[in-house]
Parts: C-alpha cells; structure tokens; sequence
C-alpha cells in the first residue's frame, strides 16, 4: 500500500511567485535594452554635458524656478536608476543654481553642470516645475535643507541604498509637502530613512511609510500612491494619476503632472 503525503496548502506562494515576477521582469526588460540596443553613450569622460534646452537663460525668465531634473546614471547603473538634482533661481537673479549630490569630492556639488545639462550624455526630464510667486516663497525652505544637509562630508555618499543624490533631493522635496512632488520609481535611495526615522508621514502629508534602513519597505498616500521598496527596486501603483511604477522601467502611465 502506497501512502501519499498530502499536499501542504501554502497560500503565500503564489502571491510571492507574482510579486517576484513583478519585480524581475521588468528589471530584466530594463536590463535587455541597455545590453543589446545600448542607451547611445559614448565614453562618460567626454560624454555631452552641454543644456538640454529646458530651461531658458536666466536673464529671459525673471520670475523665480524651482525645478527636478532627473537622467539615467552612468553605464550599466542605467539599468536601475536615476541621478536626480535641484535648480533654483530667486525671482530676478541674474542666474541659475543647481545642487548635486555626487560619489567624487565634497558630496553637494554646486553648479558644477549646466542647470539643464545632460547627464554624461543622458538627457533630463522634468520631475518638478514650479514658477513665479509660489516658487520664491518655497525656495528659502530647500535651500536651508540643502545648507544643514548632514550628510555632506567626504566619504557619505553611498550609492545603495543611500544616502545618495536621491536621498539629497528626497530630503529637499520634504522640506516643501506643498509642492506635492514624487520622485520616479527609479530614483533609487529616495526612501533612505536620512533622518533616522523608519516610520513616519510621507512628503506629502497624505500618507505613511517604513522603511527598514532603506532595504526594504513601504509608503501608502494619496499623492504617492502605492509602493513596495524590495532592495531598492520599486514597485508600485497610483490611482490619482493612473500609472504603474515599476523597477527598471519607471512610471508607466499617465505623467505625474508637472
């Protein structure tokens, strides 16, 4: 007489096997279009930094500008994330400032690119656009973020999982909840806890988030929607503006509105 063991339910296997697969795919898509067609980037020494046009000279725009540009990183970090950074310019400066958060010499970079430049080749998009009035009230609260950033001494970058050039920006944007800005899902070290705080409000003030040292963890809000921090790959979802975030290949639907 055969005796059969039977089968033990297990009903997180499932669930785990999808979110796995939701995870991976995309990265691996993310991955084959940077190994087989390539992102068109010559040797990042003498890549194209030179503007990307999205911004125009500082003396032809008297009214004040905050702006988020982010552009893939360099080589095959391409695959995963983005270099995201901050410019601002007081209503009638005579120019723009931008601040990087950056792996070589003192960690913030102050004007050291273009304020629109492309990253070694890479051209920018625009994460956050905020003009005239509203701007000039907002800019003091990021540039004192910026000025008592803590960690800004050589040897505190850190790409994974942070604190990073994300983490900076991140840290910059919760200064200013009313400018209601997300970061992409591939801007990876954004949910770095710099502050020491593994739960808390979300940027926005419309939501929650854990993070467990920035391996793993979550946020849940209104104005950033759903995400699952998995090791720095994001995944994720927002109803407000219909997208999917996913890993590798970023937010996939309607834009974030800026």
């Amino acid at each position: 007489m055969v005796c059969h063991t039977p089968r033990r339910n297990t009903p997180l296997k499932k669930p785990l096997l999808i979110f796995l697969f939701l995870v991976f795919a995309p990265l691996a898509a993310s991955a084959a279009r940077y190994f087989w067609l390539g992102d068109g980037r010559e040797n990042w020494q003498i890549a194209d930094r030179s503007s990307a046009g999205l911004l125009p000279a500082a003396a032809d725009q008297p009214a004040a500008v905050i702006r988020v540009f982010g552009a893939r990183t360099v080589r095959w970090r391409s695959i995963f994330a983005v270099h995201t950074w901050i410019v601002v310019k007081e209503e009638n400066a005579a120019t723009y400032t931008r601040y990087d958060y950056t792996a070589w010499g003192e960690p913030i970079r102050t004007n050291g690119f273009a304020p629109d430049g492309r990253w070694f080749g890479a051209a920018p998009e625009t994460i956050v656009a905020v003009d005239g009035a509203r701007a000039e009230a907002l800019i003091p609260k990021i540039r004192d973020v910026i000025e008592n950033y803590k960690f800004r001494s050589y040897g505190d970058y850190s790409v994974w999982p942070g604190p990073n050039s994300n983490t900076f920006v991140q840290a910059a944007l919760d200064s200013v909840p009313e400018l209601r800005a997300v970061l992409p899902p591939t801007a990876i070290g954004k949910d770095f806890p710099y502050t020491g705080r593994w739960i808390g409000m979300t940027a926005s003030g419309t939501g929650i988030y854990a993070s467990l040292a920035g391996y793993i963890g979550f946020s849940i809000g209104w104005i950033e929607g759903l995400e699952i921090n998995f090791f720095g790959a994001v995944l994720g979802f927002d109803i407000r503006r219909p997208a999917l975030k996913l890993p590798g290949l970023g937010r996939v639907g309607m834009s974030t509105g800026v």
